[in-house]
């Protein structure tokens, strides 16, 4: 094919050019260049499907058939001393952390001076302050009734104290000025009704401090603990100044006499001085 010549500022005169002169622009040549057909589509999928399942093999070798060591570098131990195991072991790591611990501070106190003890009077009343102070205070269920209590679970001081005896002390005569007449009875018991509504008719201020030990969780532990201590095995118990008044039969007939009314007088509760007033419940 013939080059077209043109006029241009490198030949002015391009009459002096024949047809038969070598182009001044060289054509390429093409056949240096192979062009290799476009690949198909299917072609580059076994491709990527080839490659992944040599990834997967090259996966599955490494993670369960080869299963390498992940033991640290040699240097980071010591071969001087093989009887000792490597830092970084998880044996050594083990005796590190024994040997950095600190010790612990959770053992049992040493008392210099002995525990309280409690006779049955202080213990009776320990109990019922415990109880009537808080309605969610109970007998923890590990507590033998036929024993005596450890004061530890029922007083709110420290009965290794140089002044237990004081505070202990204290608390029989608070309990019983707050609560002069105190009742552990049951709920569905018509002997206990009965009870409840004698105390009502009495209009005492303060009011009589009501136990219902079947509507309480520590029952089982609780009824055989206070028939120990007031030396009974009935309910309900009437307390009055802290000391047990009798069987229901003899409450009645002390009431009927006019003397329980004098009782509950004498332990610091005032007859018919609140005849709107209910009896506390606990």
């Amino acid at each position: 094919m013939a080059h077209r010549r043109t006029f241009s500022a490198r030949f002015p005169d391009m009459r002096t050019v024949s047809l038969d002169d070598p182009p001044l622009t060289p054509i390429p040549n093409l056949a240096a260049f192979p062009i290799s057909p476009r690949k198909h589509k299917a072609y580059w999928y076994r491709t990527c499907f080839l490659a992944l399942f040599v990834l997967i093999l090259v996966s599955v070798y490494i993670l369960f058939l080869s299963q390498p060591s992940l033991r640290p570098i040699a240097f980071l131990d010591r071969p001087e001393d093989v009887s000792r195991p490597a830092r970084w072991t998880p044996e050594g790591l083990r005796l590190a952390a024994l040997k950095h611990r600190k010790p612990s501070t959770t053992h049992s106190p040493t008392y210099s001076r002995p525990q309280v003890t409690l006779n049955q009077t202080q213990e009776l009343a320990a109990v019922s302050s415990f109880i009537a102070s808080l309605p969610q205070n109970m007998i923890p269920s590990t507590v033998d009734p036929s024993q005596p209590i450890d004061p530890q679970l029922i007083l709110d001081f420290d009965t290794h104290g140089a002044r237990a005896e004081e505070e202990l002390q204290n608390v029989v005569s608070d309990v019983w000025t707050r609560n002069p007449v105190m009742l552990y009875s049951k709920v569905h018991s018509p002997v206990s009704r009965e009870v409840k509504h004698m105390l009502d008719t009495l209009y005492l201020r303060p009011a009589p401090t009501i136990v219902d030990i079947d509507e309480r969780p520590d029952m089982n532990v609780l009824v055989p603990l206070l028939f120990r201590l007031t030396s009974t095995n009935e309910l309900p118990i009437l307390l009055v100044g802290g000391r047990v008044v009798g069987q229901p039969k003899e409450i009645k007939y002390l009431a009927a006499r006019g003397e329980l009314q004098k009782l509950i007088t004498e332990a610091g509760a005032v007859v018919d001085g609140a005849r709107k007033k209910k009896a506390k419940k606990l």
